[in-house]
């Protein structure tokens, strides 16, 4: 059996009944949402789809969901969630991850709740069981499913098979948290996260792929595709104007280039 015959399996028996995907628009959720979508036109089960509308999150990724929704019979929910409310978050603290996902899911939770639905549906997959996320304790602790990890089916799998469906952001770079562009003990300051959104938001309109600006204090960070290293220089007036003008004084190009949780290289997770 194929990682994708055994995926749609798995959903057909979650989507026996009624079921809750949790959905941003990156890569995973999405294919979680059509794959499910694909099992409940076969169980005759309701999918609702539940979009958070966070303070931390880029403001384009609602968007991008709204486009994707738009091929599925999937029933979408916005929800809005102020992850700062909650005091042990505001100073990105090691275990934010796990703070933040047990704010979002258990509001998911209980939307699913007064809707009768007993599953939710996440999209972690079997690369982020091997890497810092203390996130997934909260989706274990919560009872939240994750039928890509469930399956074994890796991000490059993903991609592969969000392809085959046709899915417009099978090649979308990821787009985490905006709180992970800050060192752990950092305050996070809205405003600098909305800079940082901006930041890269302008920097990709050229054309670059993976983009993440870390911040240090006063100096930015950025990590970008090695392969893509010449074509920083050559935009490099223009992306010095732009990240000055959002308030950036001191910007660097980290040679390691793009790789996704630099920040958490000295968290220890034994």
């Amino acid at each position: 059996m194929t990682k994708k015959d055994q995926l749609l399996e798995l959903l057909r028996s979650y989507c026996a009944e009624d079921v809750c995907v949790a959905f941003s628009g990156g890569v995973d959720s999405s294919l979680l949402l059509v794959m499910a979508c694909e099992a409940a036109r076969e169980t005759g089960a309701r999918v609702y789809a539940l979009t958070m509308d966070t303070v931390l999150h880029p403001k384009a990724d609602l968007e991008i969901a709204r486009e994707v929704l738009a091929r599925t019979e999937a029933i979408h929910q916005v929800l809005a969630l102020d992850e700062l409310a909650v005091p042990e978050i505001r100073f990105n603290p090691v275990n934010r991850c796990y703070l933040c996902k047990k704010e979002l899911y258990s509001r998911m939770l209980d939307f699913a709740e007064e809707k009768g639905v007993k599953v939710l549906l996440e999209g972690s997959n079997e690369d982020d069981l091997h890497v810092y996320r203390p996130g997934l304790l909260a989706v274990r602790e919560l009872g939240v499913k994750s039928p890509l990890a469930e399956c074994g089916i890796t991000k490059a799998q993903v991609r592969m098979l969000a392809g085959e469906y046709n899915i417009s952001v099978a090649l979308r770079p990821s787009s985490p948290c905006l709180a992970t562009r800050l060192p752990y003990g950092a305050k996070i300051d809205l405003e600098l996260l909305e800079r940082i959104d901006l930041g890269e938001t302008a920097i990709r309109e050229l054309g670059f792929g993976n983009v993440r600006m870390r911040i240090h204090d006063e100096i930015v960070r950025l990590e970008i595709d090695p392969g893509q290293f010449q074509k920083v220089l050559n935009h490099r007036e223009e992306l010095l104007l732009k990240l000055k003008e959002l308030g950036f004084s001191y910007i660097t190009l980290d040679l390691e280039g793009f790789r996704s949780g630099s920040m958490d290289l000295k968290i220890k997770t034994d």
